[in-house]
């Protein structure tokens, strides 16, 4: 095991020296029983007081990370404690993670500090960025989006390179079904986003038993959106004439939707019923994808500047 120690740090020679011990342990350097330096060869080595080489010792047998053996020295565990790590040591095993990774592939310390330091000084992104080739649902998708968000949401058409001033500054997300082309159109180390999306027999759930009497619309300009209400209504139960198909993106489509008992439709055409229609919005996103959504957002409002 390999440690260092900064004197005159704003962390203490104590704090280092555990938190050096735990990430040994955890990245696999220390194994389950294996030696620690005793205290007084510390001490020696590295110019540190013996009381607090013992102290930092103390506090790891506190948190059952060593043992102490009678005559014979300071051991790893067996096994490890069963808790979760702090925040910072956590991150700092994801650093040391990367820099055993940067080694194994050879690359220069110069190098690693240059990569770092220039994905440090990078302005955080502010904005979502949906790549959807088809039109209409991406309109669908990034309308969903917006209204879990309070950041700016955009979407573009996925080509095979994608322009990087679009990219300036943004999260790009994709559906399922897109992630493998959006990846390949992304310049490599972008983070992508995949959206997640709801399970149609779940989210008729609420509407089952099919109704034996009541008129039911469904209207999308997508029209994926019409075939797929199409199939899993009459799927579910609902009589076939009981159901009216309309395709929002002809001319005169609200026609007769007022009679309805409601109308199953996207974000987007949900808005453009007409006065006094009852809409059923069918959201395609799901719970899952909404959450993480929220928590990027809450991630970045952190690190963005005030006025943005």
């Amino acid at each position: 095991m390999r440690l260092w120690f900064a004197h005159g740090s704003e962390v203490t020679i104590r704090e280092q020296l555990v938190t050096q011990v735990i990430l040994a342990i955890l990245s696999g350097d220390l194994s389950p029983g294996e030696r620690l330096p005793s205290t007084r060869d510390l001490a020696r080595r590295f110019g540190l007081h013996p009381n607090t080489v013992s102290a930092g010792y103390r506090r790891l047998e506190h948190e059952r990370w060593v043992e102490f053996r009678h005559g014979s020295g300071v051991y790893v565990r067996q096994q490890r404690p069963e808790q979760a790590l702090p925040a910072v040591l956590a991150l700092d095993q994801m650093i040391g993670g990367l820099f055993r990774s940067a080694r194994a592939l050879g690359l220069p310390l110069p190098e690693i500090r240059a990569r770092l330091q220039h994905w440090i000084e990078r302005q955080p992104p502010n904005r979502f960025l949906l790549l959807e080739p088809d039109e209409e649902l991406r309109r669908i998708v990034v309308a969903e989006m917006r209204l879990v968000v309070s950041l700016p949401v955009d979407g573009c058409a996925l080509s095979a390179r994608i322009d990087p001033s679009l990219l300036a500054r943004s999260i790009p997300a994709a559906l399922p079904s897109k992630v493998a082309k959006a990846r390949a159109a992304l310049t490599p180390g972008i983070e992508l986003l995949e959206l997640r999306v709801r399970s149609v027999p779940a989210s008729l759930a609420a509407y089952l038993p099919a109704p034996s009497d009541a008129l039911i619309g469904v209207a999308s300009r997508w029209p994926d959106f019409v075939r797929l209400a199409r199939t899993m209504l009459l799927a579910s139960g609902f009589a076939p004439e009981s159901l009216l198909f309309r395709d929002a993106r002809e001319p005169r489509w609200q026609r007769g939707l007022e009679q309805t008992a409601g109308v199953v439709c996207d974000v987007v055409t949900s808005a453009a019923l007409p006065a006094k229609t009852r809409a059923v919005r069918y959201t395609l996103l799901d719970e899952s994808s909404i959450a993480e959504l929220r928590q990027y957002e809450a991630f970045l409002t952190r690190s963005l500047p005030a006025a943005r």
